[in-house]
């Protein structure tokens, strides 16, 4: 093997590098892949195993890469040689169905925020309502995470990528029950309010339920800017018994903070959140010290912030 390695021009080794797992999988694996949502896919034979922004990820096993290269190496158990010459051998069969990387930027969604209303004081009004902190909530307006829209006067809770770019919104009625997303959300990029460095992460199911956490904390003498908050763009379980699967907002969240050690799931205390915290620690297993801090009182962290601040049942 060493002197066949040998032999393997340095030219065609890097050829095989630039081939992403996801063009080589929909050439050449088309079912084995299957679509999560948006820009996000995972293949059949590992639903854990995740592929988004060019990179994929083995969350039951803990180990990743950014080419088909690393794909056939770690997850099939190809030498490296063989899987040079597999990539290789159909790039010279096909070559044209290599070009498709390019072709992922049309998959890239385009995030339609609402219009900004000139004033917030309706979601303030709404926020306070339920608890939440005023200094918490200026906070967010200050540093355009949180806004009120138009024409509805909506909350809307923005989250940005790395760059700093709006990539995520959720918007919740201050009139109603109207929960939704704004048009060309990434769900990789929720809500959050991270902190410049902690080993610790709090994770929630919506932004409301985060800023009563902080709230809460705040109320208890504690600093509500000590840890990394960051909500979900909803829960799910997964059907598969053997590997457990955690949101795209999680994953992005622990790719980007490389920090974080331990994990608190502050889920909803029902079936659906109990369901979906017993899936996500499923798949942190061994990787993160994973807790899980359902709400001691109320389904969720806002219904237990309206006990501790008025003693009174909220209708939700």
């Amino acid at each position: 093997m060493t002197t066949k390695y040998k032999n393997i021009p340095k030219s065609i080794i890097a050829q095989a590098r630039q081939i992403d797992l996801l063009t080589y999988l929909e050439r050449y694996e088309p079912n084995n892949l299957e679509r999560v949502s948006g820009n996000e896919y995972r293949t059949r034979d590992h639903d854990s195993l995740r592929i988004s922004n060019g990179k994929w990820y083995w969350w039951s096993r803990g180990i990743g890469g950014a080419s088909a290269l690393d794909y056939l190496i770690k997850v099939r158990g190809h030498g490296f040689v063989e899987a040079v010459e597999m990539i290789t051998g159909r790039i010279e069969s096909d070559p044209s169905s290599f070009i498709a990387p390019k072709t992922q930027a049309k998959r890239e969604k385009v995030l339609i925020l609402p219009e900004k209303c000139g004033s917030n004081d309706k979601i303030i009004s709404y926020l306070t309502g339920r608890g939440i902190d005023r200094e918490i909530i200026d906070y967010c307006i200050e540093n355009d995470l949180l806004y009120e829209s138009l024409p509805y006067h909506s909350a809307v809770f923005v989250g940005y990528d790395s760059e700093g770019v709006p990539k995520y919104a959720s918007i919740r009625g201050t009139v109603g029950s109207y929960k939704g997303e704004a048009s060309g959300s990434d769900k990789r990029f929720s809500f959050r309010l991270p902190v410049e460095e902690s080993e610790s992460l709090y994770v929630f199911e919506s932004a409301i339920d985060l800023l009563s956490f902080a709230t809460l904390q705040k109320r208890s003498g504690n600093d509500w800017q000590k840890h990394h908050l960051l909500s979900l763009a909803g829960v799910y379980r997964s059907n598969n018994s053997r590997e457990g699967n955690i949101p795209l907002a999680l994953e992005s969240f622990l790719a980007e903070h490389q920090d974080v050690k331990r994990i608190y799931l502050c889920l909803d205390n029902d079936k659906a959140g109990r369901d979906a915290a017993e899936c996500y620690g499923k798949a942190l297993e061994g990787k993160y010290e994973v807790h899980y801090a359902f709400p001691k009182k109320g389904k969720d962290y806002n219904e237990m912030l309206q006990m501790v601040v008025g003693g009174r049942d909220y209708e939700r």
